[in-house]
Order: C-alpha cells, then sequence, then structure tokens
C-alpha cells in the first residue's frame, strides 16, 4: 500500500487526461496507481523530527519513534512523541485499508487524559497536534477515490513529472482538488498543491529529500507550508531501517498507552 502523500513524453491530449508512453496510452488513473503501488518494504522504522514554524519564524521541534508495517490488505502505522517534555508519551496510531469503501481507523493516547481516543470522520479535517497536517493526511487515499487528469509533463527540480488533477468523487471531502508532480519513473509525488473546499489554494507539499534505500524510493524529508495561515511543517526521517521484522504486538491500544523505551 501507498500514501500518495505524496507523488516526459512527446504527445499531450488536451482534455482527456491521458498521453502516450512508448505507444501506449497512460491515463492520470494509471500514474496514481503507480505511484500508490509502487514497491514498498514490508515494515519500516524510523525517528521522525517535526518541525512546526509559525509567520514570525519562531520554531517548535518535535521527536517521534515512527514504526510501520504492510499486512497487504491493510498498512499499520504508528507514532511515539518523545520530545518535548508536553507532548512526551503521546502516541498516534493508523490503519489503512486497501478498500476504497472501509475508512481509515485511528487513534490517539493522550497521557494528560490517561484515554485513547478513536478519531471520528468529523474530526479528519483538523490538524495533527499543532501542525499543517490533517489526520487525513497521515492516512493512505487509494487512487480510486479520486478523478484524475495529466494537465501536463514538465520538468521539477531536474525530473521529468506527469502534472497530475485529481478531484474527489465525494463531494463534500475536505480539498475540493490536488495537483501533483509524480517523477516519471520513480512514480514518487515531489509535489502536491491543495485547494479548500471553496476551491482556494490552501497548502502546498514539497518533497525536499528522497532517496532509494535497499531498492524502495523514500520520501525523507518534506515539508508543508499552509498559505492561508503563513505556517510550515517540516518532517524529516533519520535512521531509516527497513524490514527488520517489526512485531505484530507494536501496533495495539496497549503499545500506544505503554510506548517505546
Amino acid at each position: 500500500m501507498k500514501k500518495a502523500i505524496a507523488l516526459t513524453l512527446m504527445v499531450i491530449f488536451i482534455g482527456t487526461g491521458s498521453l502516450l508512453m512508448g505507444g501506449e496510452k497512460l491515463t492520470g488513473l494509471e500514474v496514481m496507481k503507480k505511484v500508490y503501488y509502487r514497491p514498498s518494504p514490508k515494515d519500516m522504522t524510523a525517528e521522525l523530527v517535526m518541525t512546526l514554524i509559525n509567520s514570525n519564524g519562531d520554531k517548535r521541534v518535535r521527536k517521534i519513534k515512527q514504526y510501520i508495517k504492510d499486512y497487504g490488505k491493510v498498512e499499520k502505522k504508528i507514532m511515539f512523541f518523545i520530545a518535548p517534555a508536553d507532548v512526551r508519551n503521546t502516541s498516534f496510531m493508523n490503519w489503512s485499508y486497501d478498500d476504497p469503501n472501509k475508512d481509515d481507523d485511528q487513534w490517539i493516547y493522550l497521557p494528560a487524559l490517561k484515554k485513547i481516543k478513536r478519531i471520528s470522520s468529523e474530526d479528519k479535517s483538523d490538524y495533527f497536534m499543532g501542525s499543517d497536517f490533517t489526520y487525513d493526511d497521515l492516512g493512505n487515499r487509494l487512487p480510486e477515490e479520486d478523478n484524475h487528469k495529466i494537465l501536463r509533463e514538465e520538468k521539477l527540480n531536474g525530473e521529468d513529472c506527469y502534472v497530475i488533477e485529481s478531484t474527489p468523487k465525494d463531494p463534500d471531502y475536505m480539498y475540493s482538488k490536488t495537483i501533483t508532480w509524480v517523477v516519471k519513473g520513480k512514480w514518487i509525488g515531489i509535489k502536491r498543491k491543495f485547494y479548500d473546499e471553496d476551491g482556494e489554494f490552501l497548502k502546498e507539499l514539497t518533497a525536499e529529500k528522497y532517496e532509494n534505500i535497499k531498492g524502495y524510493w523514500i520520501l525523507a524529508k518534506v515539508k508543508m507550508h499552509n498559505v492561508q495561515k503563513d505556517h510550515t511543517t517540516i518532517m524529516e526521517l533519520k535512521n531509516i531501517k527497513i524490514d527488520t521484522g517489526i512485531p505484530d504486538r507494536m501496533f495495539t491500544e496497549r503499545m500506544m498507552k505503554r510506548g517505546v523505551r
């Protein structure tokens, strides 16, 4: 499973949402499926540094330990906040399903309340822990949930990209559309623009660092800038380890309360 957080041909068919690749027509949906289903490790562990920057340039840094495991039909992720003291022992867990009819399951543990809260569908548009990522952004969105159209193809940061416009099939979804720059061949999104329910430009996600680890393309550093609030969140993965055999007991409510040592 893949979170398309994120994601050069001769002929572009304007308005058809497709183009030719080696004589084969490639649609916007097919491009986004390549992003979503690109090869991924069975599991991954990393240290995550989240930096929050307000409009005055003031920074707050949060350190997190993150674990992800792919079970095929479900991908499980758990995050433990290590520092600073005001968020220490907070944890978040997400289960994403390879089924467009099944929403992600999400939970957050708040140590001050000693309580695990389930994130409801109505709460998924809320921002996660003061960042510029919503709870929905932290889950997986299947390609079939949107209509995709290839707008054009162009170079970005030296990479040949497809520029894909995605509009939700659900009219009540929090974003009216997104535009994603997908790197040809690597099938990763290195830039995405989000538009709010009124069609106004809301925020922009950029991949500042991506690397190939044991044959897998990993987004190691991303920046989300909310242009309406002039607020930025940077997430950087460090000490990335893949296919280490994370035990299933890691992804439980008991582990959310216990935390990591």
